[in-house]
């Protein structure tokens, strides 16, 4: 099988360091806009050539590892080149967004193209830092299309098992809206928290006492701003819900340190360290579970 991997970063890398342990037979072709990256993929042997647009024409399966506002551009590089076999997928965090530019740029050849977000990665960018065991027991999240036939997810779905990762579906609304809480409000807390220390005054003594709770809450905050940008702006709709539920959260939280109201705060507390711990335990048994 021929694999390109359009975008050789932590997450392309990984998607074929992990194939390659998996399958030693498969070709894996690596295409970025960054040579230097390329032949670094190249040399430490994550790719087997680096190759150009024109080698979709090759491909078996095409991953799109690029930032998501990059997508409908590297989906029109590669278009003219596709072959009617060839299935695309993505490794995108935000889904509705690319699912609308897959059809613009594909048209009546959408059924080529099954959008994916593997739910993993660090805060490192670049191949560097790529992991053959980065998606081991990991969620894949696939938005299959109406148009997608059964055996192009079957091929994407099998990739990302070969990978070690546990592949679950759900439509493109869904998933964004559950990643707008989960993942990409936490990582607009954890800048803004980096950010608004950073500009004060006196920001070297807050950062010379900060320690490993102030560390493990913003660690994230260490990751691609290219990347997080692009799937601020794309889950536009869902982040701005996801911050307007937090604010009357902060408000409630204010309100009871304004008050003195013990009480309220140490229930907040104790339903949230109850929940995390539940969810640490994989008891999700307990979690109201309705449509998203």
């Amino acid at each position: 099988m021929n694999i390109g991997i359009i975008g050789v970063g932590l997450i392309g890398g990984s998607f074929a360091r992990a194939l390659r342990r998996a399958d030693t037979s498969m070709h894996i072709m690596g295409i970025d806009r960054d040579a230097a990256s390329l032949a670094v993929a190249q040399e430490m042997g994550v790719i087997d050539e680096a190759a150009s647009p024109a080698a979709a024409a090759q491909c078996d399966v095409i991953l799109l590892a690029v930032p998501v506002r990059q997508i409908p551009l590297v989906l029109a590089d590669v278009f003219p080149f596709l072959t009617g076999e060839t299935v695309i997928t993505d490794a995108g965090s935000t889904k509705q967004d690319v699912v609308a530019a897959a059809r613009a740029v594909l048209g009546d050849r959408i059924s080529q193209f099954v959008p994916g977000h593997p739910i993993a990665g660090r805060e490192h960018a670049g191949v560097g830092a790529s992991d053959a065991d980065l998606f081991q027991g990991k969620n894949v999240v696939l938005t299959p299309l109406p148009e997608n036939a059964g055996p192009s997810i079957e091929r994407v779905r099998s990739l990302w098992q070969a990978c070690g990762a546990h592949v679950v579906e759900m439509t493109a609304e869904a998933h964004d809206a559950v990643f707008a809480a989960v993942s990409h409000l936490p990582h607009l807390l954890a800048f803004a928290l980096v950010d608004e220390l950073a500009a004060r005054p006196n920001a070297k003594t807050f950062f010379s006492f900060a320690a490993s709770g102030f560390r493990d809450f913003t660690r994230i905050a260490g990751s691609s701003p290219e990347m997080w940008r692009d799937i601020a702006l794309n889950n536009r709709d869902a982040l701005l819900r996801e911050l307007t539920a937090h604010e009357t959260s902060i408000a409630n939280l204010k309100a009871a340190l304004v008050s003195s109201d013990g009480h309220a705060l140490e229930s907040l507390m104790t339903r949230a360290k109850h929940a995390r711990d539940r969810w640490m335990a994989g008891e999700l048994d307990g979690f109201r579970d309705e449509a998203t």
